[in-house]
């Protein structure tokens, strides 16, 4: 996933908080807001500390930002997207956390119709 894809700015997940919708299963949960001007989704993580040591909160971003990666063409591309990690997402396996966010990307009518998993 490309730096400029990624929401780094304060000022920018806490629009997208605001002013966007979220929904959320056990392991995840997102908010996200439509940017019509956009060629390109962003996506902005979130894991806290209570989830678990430097280490384990890098491995479950790296897992979403991989996840996010092989599903690039798939996502629609006018939206802002804060992920935020959940406890049980650090007893998951790369696959269980990709399952977990097609899950919530589908229900949420974020992925293209044509190539809904």
């Amino acid at each position: 996933m490309k730096k400029i894809f990624r929401i780094k700015d304060n000022e920018e997940f806490q629009y997208v908080f605001k002013s966007g919708k979220s929904f959320a299963n056990r392991q995840l949960v997102i908010y996200y807001v439509k940017k019509p001007d956009q060629d390109h989704f962003r996506i902005g993580i979130s894991v806290g500390k209570k989830i678990g040591n430097a280490v384990m909160r890098n491995r479950i971003k790296r897992y979403l930002r991989q996840a996010f990666h092989e599903l690039d063409e798939k996502v629609l591309p006018t939206f802002d997207m804060v992920i935020i990690a959940r406890q049980p997402t650090k007893k998951m396996n790369f696959h269980e956390v990709k399952k977990s966010l097609i899950h919530l990307l589908s229900r949420e009518r974020l992925l293209k119709k044509s190539n809904q998993l």
